[in-house]
């Protein structure tokens, strides 16, 4: 089978980004985004999607961190839609939970070519190390528009932030390895009664 991989290269005055994503890896994960906690959840993404990512960004953190986040959410889209092609043969929805010790998260996603974000992780803190916590919805929200998918996420208990983002994070990994799975029967059909996605 064809490995479905591609590459992104995203340039503007705010950040200069390159993200490669292979959805047929084995969940290694090469990210240096400058934004420690969000490297922290990609490699997560990463590992529990099963995907190989590497992803850079040079930042203008000297201002904040939402471009950096943002940029990297729509990369990050850009290069999964981009390895999903016409996505013909996927499975195309994918739902999923993930505890945290006391975090209990749960993600849905549909690869219907739509974007749509849904995401309450009922977060208190100002900031998780350098990443802001507003930022958190907003990275999936980027992420669902250049991936051109809906995507639900939500807390359904937790108290420690970090341990719902990180739920957060791995609900979606697991919920997108489900989506972007092909159909174990071999079929080459788009999942869609439209014909496309």
């Amino acid at each position: 089978m064809k490995r479905r991989s591609h590459t992104v290269e995203r340039t503007t005055r705010e950040t200069q980004i390159r993200c490669e994503v292979d959805l047929d890896g084995e969940g290694r994960a090469e990210i240096a985004t400058g934004v420690g906690f969000l490297d922290h959840m990609l490699a997560s993404l990463a590992l529990h999607a099963r995907l190989n990512l590497t992803l850079s960004c040079a930042g203008d953190l000297d201002v904040d961190d939402h471009h950096t986040v943002e940029d990297c959410a729509l990369a990050l889209g850009q290069a999964i839609d981009g390895a999903l092609g016409e996505r013909a043969g996927i499975r195309r929805f994918g739902f999923a939970y993930a505890p945290l010790d006391e975090s209990l998260a749960r993600a849905a996603i549909d690869l219907s070519g739509r974007p749509f974000a849904c995401v309450l992780l009922d977060l208190r803190r100002d900031r998780l190390g350098t990443l802001s916590c507003e930022n958190v919805p907003h990275f999936f929200a980027s992420l669902a528009n250049a991936l051109r998918a809906a995507i639900h996420l939500d807390l359904l208990r937790g108290e420690n932030d970090h341990h719902k983002v990180e739920a957060g994070f791995k609900a979606f990994a697991l919920a997108l390895r489900n989506a972007v799975e092909i159909d174990p029967r071999g079929l080459k059909i788009v999942p869609s009664t439209k014909g496309s996605l």
